[in-house]
């Protein structure tokens, strides 16, 4: 087979396409907000990772527009050389301190923190060890690190300690999502750094979901348990409540400085853009001034929880703004997105491969911004839609 014959023989999503059941790449022409505007149609956003709502916050877009006209749209190079500004600089002193960290290192995108960090850590005599629903940049920086890669059951601490047991050198790494993406239910932080400690290994806790949700203030899985100190590598995203496009490393001043000449992912990329800085800058700013967001997220993600498990879905272990609807069978999943997108709501499906078959689930996710009013719409459609599909 020609190199290219596999793309001309992959027809599964032009298929779905065909049929109308095709849920992805949705054109979206105004602002990541509650409502927004999709393939023409005003929609309610029930899909957005932007937890605190505030990729539309006056400052935020004020301290975006204000660094553009400061430092222009882009570095043109990477950090190592002659990318590195002096508002780069800030928002890492900034994150460092929001997270309880000596330093932090931010990075152009999440994903390329978690493979930029974990790849350069572990070498080809280390191992690393990671539950199996780690978000796929955490499994792409074990891949392409020389290290071994060690997989335990989700958030099953037998299994975990089963892996610390077999392994032969101290040399080893668990990373671990503190929020899992899909399924949205917390790792056990308590119980990995115990086992951590007693085998002598190091912990990574990936913060994406968790920043701005779980925590005093908002700073994460770590903070919330109480266990900053004890966990050595801290990533967090700015691509949701942080409101922009990026990443980061927060940890010691010598992991940091080490990241700094050993990340490939990092020496080998242009820079954060200083729009991007300034307003991370800015959401760090609001998370500490306006509580009250965190609160509104909290409030509105009992009253969903609540309200769907009332009605009979199946939410699995979440605990978080991110609410899973397990249906099952991948048609059905699919008619529940499609009969939701007609509805006006707009939410995720989440099918085969990324699931294991018959385990299709809607997935949800909740801001501070929606209004109760704005959430009983959507549960009336819920309702409806299930109790149709026989899901309720």
């Amino acid at each position: 087979m020609a190199l290219f014959d596999k793309c001309a023989q992959f027809t599964e999503a032009k298929e779905l396409d065909r049929i109308g059941f095709y849920p992805y790449f949705r054109e979206i022409s105004s602002e990541q907000e509650t409502e927004v505007i999709c393939n023409g149609k005003k929609m309610l956003m029930l899909g957005s990772n932007s937890y605190l709502g505030l990729t539309t916050h006056p400052k935020v877009k004020e301290a975006s527009i204000a660094a553009i006209k400061k430092y222009g749209s882009g570095c043109a190079g990477s950090r190592f050389l002659n990318g590195t500004l002096d508002i780069h600089i800030e928002l890492e002193e900034a994150l460092a301190k929001y997270v309880g960290k000596d330093a932090a290192l931010a990075y152009p995108t999440g994903y390329q923190s978690n493979l930029g960090c974990i790849s350069a850590l572990v070498g080809k005599n280390d191992i690393v060890i990671t539950d199996k629903y780690d978000h796929a940049s955490i499994i792409d920086g074990c891949r392409l690190s020389y290290g071994r890669m060690e997989r335990y059951v989700h958030n099953d601490m037998k299994s975990l300690e089963a892996v610390l047991k077999k392994i032969d050198t101290t040399n080893a790494l668990i990373a671990v999502d503190g929020i899992f993406s899909m399924e949205g239910d917390i790792a056990n932080i308590p119980e990995i750094v115990r086992l951590a400690k007693q085998y002598g290994v190091e912990v990574m806790v990936d913060e994406a979901h968790s920043l701005g949700v779980l925590g005093k203030n908002g700073a994460g899985a770590a903070e919330a348990s109480g266990f900053v100190d004890d966990v050595g590598i801290l990533m967090g995203t700015f691509s949701k409540s942080l409101a922009s496009i990026g990443g980061f490393i927060a940890a010691d001043s010598d992991t940091i400085h080490y990241l700094k000449h050993h990340s490939r992912a990092l020496i080998f990329s242009a820079s954060l853009p200083p729009a991007s800085a300034a307003s991370v800058i800015a959401a760090l700013e609001i998370i500490q001034d306006e509580p009250e967001r965190i609160e509104n997220l909290w409030k509105n993600t009992h009253h969903m929880m609540n309200a769907f498990k009332s009605m009979g879905y199946n939410t699995g272990d979440s605990c978080t703004p991110v609410i899973p609807l397990h249906i099952g069978e991948m048609m059905t999943t699919m008619k529940m997105w499609k009969y939701l997108d007609e509805e006006g709501v707009f939410i995720n499906p989440v099918i085969p491969p990324a699931v294991p078959p018959s385990q299709g689930l809607i997935r949800t996710s909740f801001m501070a911004t929606h209004t109760i009013d704005q959430l009983d719409f959507a549960l009336d459609k819920f309702e409806k839609i299930g109790k149709k599909l026989g899901v309720i």
